[in-house]
């Protein structure tokens, strides 16, 4: 199995209910996330993908996010817009542009911090 994957980043703020202490007040991320897509075998070009049409997917999905209120935003109305939620979240989103590729996505990693990530996979 081959797998590949790519860094991007987005700013968001949200609030996270019913955990106690600073993180229930409205505060901020510069959040890294990362994308890995999975193939048991390589196209014609000798790729799993194009690292730029994978850069592409995750840019315009994290565009919904980027510089938002997570809290406001329709997936998080009824969910805590956590790290996992978020993960979860953009799991969902690109995997929709990496099947119509018949690519398996593997996993999306969401860093709130440089000590903290949440994982989300199938």
């Amino acid at each position: 199995m081959y797998e590949v994957s790519i860094k991007k980043t987005f700013s968001a703020a949200h609030r996270i209910s019913e955990i106690g202490g600073k993180c229930e007040a409205l505060h901020g991320h510069n959040f890294l996330v990362e994308v890995a897509v999975a193939a048991e075998r390589l196209n014609a070009a000798g790729l799993v993908v194009d690292f730029r049409l994978l850069k592409q997917w995750t840019a315009d999905v994290l565009e919904e996010l980027d510089h938002k209120f997570l809290n406001d935003l329709e997936f998080f109305k009824e969910l805590s817009p956590s790290s996992e939620q978020i993960a979860r979240h953009l799991y969902e989103r690109i995997s929709e542009r990496t099947g119509r590729e018949n690519l398996r996505l593997s996993r999306v990693i969401v860093w709130e911090s440089e000590h903290s990530s949440a994982t989300y996979s199938l």
